[in-house]
């Protein structure tokens, strides 16, 4: 359907705490849109963009300007550092001790971003899983630059066949982390996931964004050379000492730190950037379609 925000707001009654999701893929205009709800009914917007919880990546995330936090109060945005460890589970446990004093405020609470895991982890729990041990995440994550997916993919199939049988091949930050915590507990990933949907004492409304194709691309392409205008490159410069650090395995910044490397050009690095942004939105759209909780909304 086509709907703007007020269409939303006109086709509700949030008479019960209720968590307003506003998903979608990166470029869609996912920070505008909850924006403007936020201010129509009196509320603030908590990010569930894991990449902006960063502050020093606030250019390659797209992160909130000042002005637009300055028109709703924002959460979850510029407030850990980079070398800082912070998981979907602990986001749950930070959102939920969050909403009581939200909710005295106004009934609806605005959640704006586009990552699925986080947004599921509040919306229905997530398995509680060891924090990483830093010396065996390196190691894995150096395995992986090194031998490639396939010998990820040997490892986890040595360590935890049930979970290897069923998950998705491609997709090495998750293989990783299974790993990661196979090693580190000396015990199969796939026995500490219970998959157990956790109740909520409050309602919880969910709309994913979305535009035809062409525009989104057309959208990424341009943000991302209006980001190279506002020093993406600069920025990812500064980031140089940590680029190692989980929060830096990042669409963007790694074509950046190629570049850097003097292994790309800067514009075959920009295009990459567009290249790869375009792909991660697919992937996007694939995690928010699978759940047809989501009501879908066609920006025009």
């Amino acid at each position: 359907m086509n709907s703007t925000w007020k269409d939303l707001m006109n086709s509700r009654n949030f008479n019960k705490p209720t968590l307003l999701v506003i998903a979608g893929p990166t470029a869609v205009g996912k920070t505008q849109y909850a924006i403007q709800t936020a201010i129509a009914c009196e509320s603030v917007v908590i990010s569930a963009d894991s990449r902006q919880f960063y502050k020093e990546m606030k250019i390659g995330t797209a992160a909130p300007t000042e002005e637009e936090m300055e028109q709703v109060p924002h959460y979850f945005v510029g407030h850990l550092s980079v070398n800082e460890y912070y998981s979907a589970s602990r986001f749950e446990q930070d959102v939920l001790a969050l909403l009581p004093s939200l909710f005295a405020k106004s009934n609806v609470v605005i959640m704006c971003g586009g990552s699925g895991l986080y947004i599921d982890a509040v919306c229905h729990g997530i398995d509680d899983l060891p924090d990483p041990d830093p010396q065996i995440r390196q190691f894995v994550h150096d395995c992986f630059e090194k031998e490639g997916i396939a010998a990820l993919r040997a490892q986890l199939r040595r360590l935890d066949p049930a979970y290897y049988d069923h998950c998705n091949l491609a997709d090495h930050k998750r293989m990783m982390r299974a790993v990661e915590v196979s090693l580190q507990m000396n015990r199969p990933y796939s026995e500490f996931l219970k998959n157990n949907r956790k109740s909520r004492d409050f309602d919880i409304v969910k709309v994913c964004l979305c535009r035809p194709r062409a525009e989104l691309f057309n959208r990424i392409n341009r943000r991302t050379l209006q980001m190279m205008e506002q020093g993406f490159l600069e920025e990812a410069r500064s980031l140089l000492p940590y680029r190692h650090l989980n929060a830096l395995n990042t669409v963007g910044y790694k074509e950046l730190f190629a570049h850097l490397d003097g292994k790309l050009t800067l514009k075959q690095a920009v295009t990459d950037i567009q290249t790869h942004t375009r792909r991660y939105a697919k992937r996007q759209m694939t995690w928010f379609n699978r759940d047809n909780s989501y009501e879908m909304v066609t920006l025009s």
